[in-house]
């Protein structure tokens, strides 16, 4: 019987799934004088196959040339096709992009007439994956469409449903998510509709696990289990299963979950490959949630894993494996093996990849072989190791690869003092970097990047060297523009896809009354950089390690809670006041200066700008205060105030666990007194009913007083209807498309009860993305909860003044937060501070 990974491996290639049954329907129709012959060639596919699915390309390629050349010897077409269509796949693993397109170009003009329609299935399946990987998204997607029509032909239901899986890949790589999700979820109805069995456990698992990568981790999980139920009653393997629901947990930070899983998937493995995995895995999660084992423990694991791995069958699998487990051990700083005997490990690894002719694998173990020689200090090897690995990835066009290796590079040079050659290095890993975008995610998983160990570090440390000593212009210009290339890769990583874009943007082609500022925060010091219009960029700094800045940070949070003293807030917003503006402020940078745009950066993103405080008053008596993710991101249309109207939903009554918000009923009747509103009030409020009035309503604003979470996880950053919670892909699919109607996009999302979760300094990405994935142009939010009262005075205030000719959105609200300042009610920054405008500010 074929373990259920291999299935889901035939289930998106497109292999087929019944072999012996495949080639003797072929074998019965040739002539008796040539069906040896064609049998002999395929059963050298089958064996190909085998080695395929077992990560052995070079060895598969070995055998499938040869019975490419026999077939066509013999006139056999279509066994022919099939031949260079596993060709193909084959070198697309070694990235060896010409050959694959030779191979796979020679089996469809086999294949332009008299083609059985299975094989032309996988042959247009191959193409597909080749044109996706090759950045055409859109061509892949119609070849798969073809291919689908064709596993439908043919009666392949396994086919049919890994071709619409893949549709669904494509899809997302285009930005068309809605669709992509009616797709998985048609490929979900299709499957309840099968028997249980094998195949459905496997395809289900191939479902769960293409959810899981673009951030679906419910339902990733709910399906997964299903798959789980299905192959324990049928008495099939499961190990692959709890591994994948194991790294669902993983990604929900539940570590306690996914080590049950871990140790489940490998007590249940069914061969020496699947326990490494599960190994592997629990070794990833000790380190990633310092789970620490007992001393004895961790060596008799170490131990295990390490006598293990010399008994793997040479693969792709067996060099990632190993190499893996070192890259383990190196970031835990774990002694249970010496460095040479890591270096063995990674010697071995190199050895067998270069004998496979897995270029891809070879560049990867080179990559991590260096990186131990890094560490150990060893600079010359790790050097020659390197740059070994980058020449090799830069041959496959691996940019992944590329990325880390010119990484390491960059660490290795600027550690010697060799500035020229660091900053060069770093621009190569940075630019590898951005062209991989929303592949970051989909890349192999053995490869998986962590945006905080392998692509943040990237830009800060390159950004680190520009600002050394007495940085130049043009260091600062280019220092910038990697901030906010780094803003935009942890939206790309909060939504698991590259769904944004960016347009270079000058400040004074927006507004010339204001000024950005960039507080960067680097391992040594507090840099910020201040553009404003018509000046030379500003640059300061402060001698600062981020714990200190995250101790006031913490400090001034506290003081800010309503149960504080009076005034308790001020030492520290001041600190923050000097170290952010202070110095702009007194060389008089900011003299004609209106508002103030803040690109925030790690621990700052938790605390309200308006509150630092230079001595005499509050930042907000004196500017109007803008959040953004970065200039490239802003779009420069000015609110359109003849015709302003509004569509406001909101909940007064407690549902799904949150509590009543009473006040909100008159807000929104605040609301209807300044500027024309539709209403959807409790049981009105429904997902659907807000969906129908974006769409046929003109508003330029949509109000929604309800219950809300921003937060880091994209799972956990919601707003809260009638019916449940809505995501920010649903607001995705509610709000955005607007933006291709005739009424144009939302001016104005304003998000009145909402909160930030609590100690996560990533949370505002999930404001700005929820902000910037609803289309709207600007978004008006809370950081924290207030009282309802308060904030239905600040919302009436805001919009009298929005409605007045000449008052952009930020004055509005600047004037809403000094109402409350001078109300003696509510004069504590607590009730006036957490309010901010996010993205476009006039």
């Amino acid at each position: 019987m074929r373990s259920l990974s291999q299935i889901i491996c035939s289930i998106f290639l497109g292999l087929p799934l019944w072999l012996s049954g495949t080639l003797a329907l072929r074998a019965t129709a040739v002539s008796s004088s040539t069906a040896v012959e064609v049998a002999e060639a395929e059963t050298q596919l089958d064996s190909g196959i085998r080695l395929y699915q077992t990560e052995q390309f070079n060895r598969a390629i070995e055998l499938w040339q040869p019975a490419c050349k026999r077939l066509a010897d013999l006139g056999e077409n279509n066994s022919q096709a099939l031949c260079w269509s596993y060709l193909s796949l084959a070198y697309q693993q070694l990235g060896e992009w010409s050959a694959a397109t030779d191979a796979i170009d020679r089996s469809l003009k086999l294949l332009q007439s008299k083609a059985e329609a299975i094989v032309l299935a996988q042959a247009l399946n191959t193409q597909g994956r080749l044109l996706l990987a090759r950045g055409q998204p859109e061509v892949a997607l119609e070849t798969w469409k073809e291919a689908e029509a064709f596993y439908q032909e043919a009666g392949d239901v396994a086919g049919r449903l890994g071709s619409q899986i893949n549709q669904a890949g494509a899809l997302q790589s285009l930005g068309f998510y809605r669709r992509s999700r009616q797709v998985l979820e048609k490929v979900r109805f299709q499957l309840q509709a099968q028997p249980n069995s094998q195949l459905k456990a496997a395809a289900l698992t191939s479902l769960g696990s293409t959810l899981q990568l673009v951030g679906e981790l419910q339902n990733a999980r709910d399906i997964l289990e299903q798959s789980l139920a299905i192959a324990t009653d049928m008495g099939s393997a499961t190990s692959a299963i709890l591994l994948a629901l194991g790294n669902i947990a993983y990604d929900l930070q539940q570590p306690e979950v996914a080590l049950d899983y871990f140790q489940r998937a490998q007590k249940t493995a069914a061969n020496l490959e699947e326990k490494l995995d599960a190994q592997l895995a629990r070794l990833s999660l000790y380190r990633e949630f310092e789970k620490g084992l007992p001393g004895k423990e961790m060596q008799k694991m170490v131990a295990e894993i390490h006598s293990s791995l010399p008994y793997l069958p040479p693969s792709r699998l067996s060099v990632h494996a190993a190499v893996n487990f070192a890259e383990h051990l190196l970031k835990m700083d774990a002694r249970e093996l010496s460095y040479r005997q890591l270096g063995r490990v990674l010697s071995e690894a190199t050895a067998i990849a270069k004998s496979l002719g897995d270029r891809p694998a070879e560049a990867y173990a080179l990559l991590q072989w260096g990186k131990l020689y890094e560490q150990n200090g060893q600079v010359a090897e790790a050097i020659r190791l390197t740059e070994e690995s980058l020449a090799i990835a830069q041959s496959i066009q691996a940019t992944d690869i590329i990325s880390q290796s010119a990484w390491q590079l960059g660490r290795i040079f600027k550690n010697m003092g060799k500035e020229k050659a660091a900053i060069a290095a770093y621009s190569e890993a940075v630019n590898a970097l951005q062209s991989l975008r929303g592949d970051l995610v989909a890349i192999n998983p053995d490869l998986q990047f962590s945006f905080r160990e392998s692509v943040e570090p990237v830009y800060r440390e390159m950004v680190a060297m520009l600002l050394d000593k007495n940085p130049s212009q043009e260091n600062l210009r280019q220092a910038r523009e990697l901030i906010e290339a780094l803003q935009l890769a942890e939206l790309d990583n909060f939504f698991r896809d590259a769904c944004l874009d960016a347009a270079p943007m000058t400040l004074d082609n927006i507004d010339p009354t204001a000024a950005v500022i960039y507080p960067i925060i680097l391992s040594d010091r507090l840099a910020v950089i201040l553009s404003a219009p018509g000046q030379p960029l500003h640059y300061s700094f402060t001698p600062l390690s981020p714990d200190q800045l995250q101790e006031i940070q913490e400090e001034l949070l506290s003081s800010l809670s309503p149960d504080a003293a009076i005034g308790e807030d001020l030492p520290f917003a001041q600190q923050l006041h000097d170290w952010l503006i202070g110095v702009a402020a007194k060389e008089g940078v900011l003299k004609d200066v209106k508002t103030l745009v803040f690109v925030l950066d790690g621990a700052l993103r938790e605390l309200p700008m308006a509150v630092l405080h230079d001595g005499e008053r509050y930042l907000i008596e004196n500017y109007n205060i803008v959040i953004s993710q970065g200039l490239q991101l802003v779009d420069p249309h000015q609110l359109d105030k003849e015709e302003l109207s509004a569509i406001a939903a909101g909940l007064t009554e407690a549902r799904q666990g949150f509590s009543a918000i009473p006040a909100v009923e008159g807000e929104i009747n605040q609301i209807a007194s300044n500027i024309p509103v539709s209403v959807l009030l409790n049981d009105e409020f429904t997902r659907g009913a807000l969906f129908n009035q974006v769409q046929k309503n003109s508003a330029s604003v949509v109000h929604l007083a309800t219950h809300g979470q921003f937060s880091s996880k994209l799972e956990d950053t919601f707003l809260l209807a009638w019916e449940g919670r809505i995501g920010v892909k649903d607001l995705d699919e509610l709000l955005s498309r607007r933006e291709t109607a005739r009424s144009g996009p939302i001016e104005l999302l304003v998000l009145s009860a909402c909160e930030t979760a609590v100690g996560d300094d990533r949370a505002l990405l999930g404001l700005a993305g929820l902000a910037l994935r609803s289309g709207a142009r600007s978004t008006l939010a809370t950081l924290w909860v207030v009282r309802d009262r308060s904030t239905a005075i600040l919302m009436a205030e805001f919009y009298k003044h929005l409605q007045s000719p000449g008052v952009m959105k930020a004055e509005a609200l600047r004037r809403a937060q000094l109402a409350l300042l001078a109300n003696p009610n509510y004069q504590e920054p607590f009730f006036w501070a957490p309010f901010i405008l996010v993205g476009n500010w006039l």
